[in-house]
């Protein structure tokens, strides 16, 4: 098995952050660093990662409703909260899959499948994740057309979204839409109604592909069956072809 692979089936990183780890030295097999990206692991091999042992774990897929002011990280360096802090009897290392900023709330999964989180985060894949977000201004047909066809946001078009305009309240001047995107750029919401004129004042993921956050509180979480699990492969491979 090629170690970007053990790593990742090892639930440290997905390959291609593996691969990184390769690159900056933090790998090494049987106490020697990894130099080559396309290097074997075989039975009984050691293989560690920033000095520590690897092993293979059961893949565990949990699903969370982040609350607000938390990071989708699994640590951080300024002791702020994050989401792997809000699962603590969970003993496998697991890790979000993909990110919500700090002050975006909603529906999160983690996992320590690495193959699984490449496969949900590509745009590729074209896995529908799903937002509401509170604006500051008025949404219309008119302004928000823009997204359907794609807009520029650092640099790069967008692919084509869907909203759906929930609530306009002209007095306060502010809307509630409900926006769909198969992608998961950097702030890619926020920047993507930004472009077209409206700032967002509070945002939510209220669906990932077959997922919604029916049950769970801020802050709770439960682990996905199986048949989830296989929904959201299934859903990946169908747009795949």
């Amino acid at each position: 098995m090629r170690i970007n692979k053990y790593i990742a089936h090892a639930g440290i990183a997905s390959r291609r952050k593996a691969e990184e780890l390769i690159r900056q030295g933090l790998v090494t097999l049987n106490g020697q660093t990894v130099v080559e990206l396309a290097t074997n692991v075989k039975s009984g091999d050691v293989v560690e990662v920033e000095g520590r042992p690897i092993y293979n774990e059961e893949k565990v897929y949990y699903l969370l409703n982040k609350p607000r002011g938390v990071i989708s990280s699994v640590s951080d360096e300024k002791g702020r909260k994050t989401v792997v802090d809000l699962l603590p009897d969970v003993k496998e290392r697991i890790y979000p899959v993909g990110r919500l900023d700090w002050d975006t709330t909603g529906l999160l999964l983690l996992t320590n499948d690495g193959d699984f989180t490449d496969e949900m985060i590509h745009p590729r894949n074209k896995i529908n994740k799903v937002y509401l977000a509170r604006l500051k201004g008025i949404a219309t047909k008119e302004n928000l057309r823009p997204l359907t066809r794609g807009v520029v946001i650092d640099g790069k078009k967008t692919q084509p979204a869907r909203y759906n305009i929930i609530k306009v309240d002209p007095s306060k001047n502010r809307s509630v839409v409900e926006l769909t995107i198969h992608e998961g750029r950097n702030h890619q919401v926020k920047k993507m109604f930004e472009a077209v004129g409206l700032l967002v004042d509070k945002l939510s993921r209220t669906q990932f592909g077959t997922l919604d956050l029916k049950g769970l509180q801020p802050g709770e979480a439960r682990r996905l069956s199986k048949k989830e699990v296989s929904q959201l492969h299934n859903a990946a491979v169908t747009k795949t072809k």
